[in-house]
């Protein structure tokens, strides 16, 4: 299925400008969690010139599946080329590659607005400082690595903590655990 999507991309060729192709871009973006109002479908093809709406769904479905790749799986510059197959027009994979390029940071940036999932926490290590000197009151360094959005490999976060700070952390941190206990007994009826 694939493959016959990509066949609709030339359709992009009849679009009056590069502001056009822009717009139609943005357009997706902007409604991807609502779809296209008749409005701007209407807009969109008048730009493109098709006599039929239908001609306009494969094309926007295309598009959007460039979009998605473009974002989520934080394709590089140089990496967009390779998302296009080889029977896509070089001059329109450049112009795509040239928008996609110019609104990923912008659009990964909403997606982040929009996150309700927080990184995952992968591994934690500790030490204590400020063990040797006698004015300052040892405290904990906490090293937590966790799985960092739309940037590969992991990300490292490092504080340090008083023994006042591990011990309200600690408090809020048994507070969750038996609010956890609680979840877990209420869903599996125990």
């Amino acid at each position: 299925m694939e493959q016959t999507i990509w066949g609709h991309l030339p359709v992009l060729v009849r679009a009056n400008s590069k502001e056009s192709i822009e717009y139609i871009l943005q357009a997706l973006w902007r409604t991807r969690k609502t779809g296209l109002g008749t409005t701007e479908r209407c807009i969109i093809q008048e730009m493109l010139q098709l006599q039929n709406e239908s001609d306009l769904d494969p094309l926007l479905v295309c598009l959007r599946m460039l979009i998605r790749r473009c974002v989520y799986e934080n394709t590089s510059k140089e990496d967009i080329p390779k998302l296009f197959p080889s029977e896509v027009l070089p001059e329109l994979q450049k112009l795509l590659m040239l928008l996609l390029h110019k609104f990923q940071q912008e659009w990964q940036e909403d997606v982040m607005k929009d996150q309700t999932i927080v990184p995952q926490l992968k591994t934690m290590t500790w030490n204590m400082a400020n063990l040797d000197k006698e004015s300052a009151d040892p405290a904990a360094v906490i090293n937590l690595k966790n799985d960092a959005l739309f940037h590969s490999g992991e990300q490292d976060m490092k504080f340090q903590l008083a023994t006042d700070s591990i011990d309200m952390m600690l408090k809020a941190m048994h507070c969750i655990r038996d609010q956890f206990s609680t979840v877990d007994e209420a869903l599996n009826g125990h």
